[in-house]
């Protein structure tokens, strides 16, 4: 069975249109528009765009396109900004906050139209976001799933800690995981398609399949086509085999 996956958007609507088109145009060439097409999450922070790419994937989903958009620890942190400013995720190191430059919250809430966000007091940011930011963009990314499975795919934004079954993951791990999921080389019961962890191009490593293209830091939005475990990276050529590799990370 056939699924499309794209990676990280981090606020860059350009770029996820791009993508998108790129699956259309393998949908046309394969007759296939039914196969399901899997955002992995981070869908604001750092980029220009964030209100723009949650307006479109709603506007998709409502007419029936066959997307799925998961979430991503970008996505729950913006999230639990707007319910307590005060909080603190808990996959997030205590030294940072949302609004710290390196997690990119600012640059979000600056695409809402809430003025200097990193340079004032957090309490009248957060009085400026919660009237900003509407209810709608708050209550879709709050009740986005952490993770989707189709045939022989797991879709997931972080990844999954091994040796515990999938009923029993917690949503932190599934959006914030990194080392016990990146270092583990044994197969999963299905081939594991994340992003979260930033490489240049997408990656197969055997048992996952890492679609983080680094668009948060310059680099594009990308699409890929999994059919079984085989996995093609779609370019404006067409498809670019990604033949699986042992290396990690």
């Amino acid at each position: 069975m056939r699924s499309y996956a794209i990676g990280d958007i981090h606020g860059h609507l350009d770029l996820l249109l791009t993508a998108q088109a790129l699956v259309q145009r393998d949908r046309e060439q394969t007759g296939d528009e039914s196969a399901p097409l899997v955002h992995v999450g981070d869908l604001v922070d750092r980029g220009p765009q964030s209100p723009a790419v949650i307006d479109h994937l709603m506007d998709g989903q409502r007419q029936g396109q066959p997307w799925v958009v998961l979430k991503g620890n970008h996505d729950r942190m913006f999230v639990h900004f707007l319910d307590d400013p005060a909080g603190q995720d808990p996959g997030l190191r205590p030294l940072y906050s949302w609004l710290h430059p390196r997690i990119g919250g600012a640059q979000t809430l600056e695409s809402y139209g809430v003025a200097s966000p990193a340079d004032r007091p957090v309490a009248a940011v957060h009085a400026d976001a919660t009237s900003a930011v509407p209810r709608a963009h708050r209550d879709f990314l709050d009740g986005l799933p952490a993770f989707f499975t189709h045939d022989e795919v797991l879709f997931v934004h972080a990844g999954i800690r091994p040796g515990v079954p999938l009923e029993a993951q917690t949503e932190t791990d599934m959006i914030w995981i990194r080392h016990d999921f990146l270092d583990h080389a044994a197969p999963y019961p299905w081939l594991v398609v994340h992003g979260h962890t930033a490489i240049q191009t997408p990656r197969h490593y055997g048992n996952r399949l890492n679609i983080d293209s680094s668009a948060a830091y310059g680099g594009p939005v990308s699409a890929v086509v999994i059919e079984g475990r085989a996995a093609w990276l779609l370019t404006p050529d067409g498809r670019k085999p990604l033949p699986p590799t042992p290396e990690r990370r």
